[in-house]
């Protein structure tokens, strides 16, 4: 797998020095976390997107969740039609700053086996995602 630069953010960055700000994704659709997994999956189908940045009631950034991750979510035993996806997120994280070095950033993701990495402010604020090509 290798980094997707979706949207160049400075077209002269030294390669050596570029940051996870020059690579990565617009944040896209977001969810609150007290939303249910059926509305986290509508909300995906309807935007055309693999994934969700899910924010808690302040705005924050508490986590990412795939379809993938959703649907299995979805076809287990214990599921039903109330699960919440604070439920299902644990822990906040991970996450990564824009002041990132692309290069840590890519061990890290690699190191966890991530395919996306949401990007958050000093804050915790969503700004984007950075994501591993296929």
């Amino acid at each position: 797998m290798t980094l997707v630069q979706m949207q160049p953010r400075s077209a002269n960055a030294n390669p050596v020095h570029r940051t996870v700000d020059d690579a990565m994704e617009a944040a896209g659709p977001q969810i609150c976390d007290d939303m249910t997994v059926e509305v986290a999956l509508s909300v995906m189908t309807s935007a055309h997107a693999g994934h969700l940045l899910v924010c808690d009631e302040d705005g924050l950034c508490t986590g990412l969740v795939t379809q993938a991750q959703l649907a299995a979510i979805r076809d287990s035993d214990a599921y039903t039609d109330r699960v919440r996806l604070r439920d299902v997120l644990g822990d906040r994280g991970p996450f990564t700053s824009p002041l990132t070095t692309m290069a840590e950033a890519e061990h890290a993701m690699r190191y966890r086996r991530l395919d996306a990495l949401p990007v958050v402010d000093e804050h915790g604020s969503g700004l984007g995602v950075l994501a591993l090509a296929r």
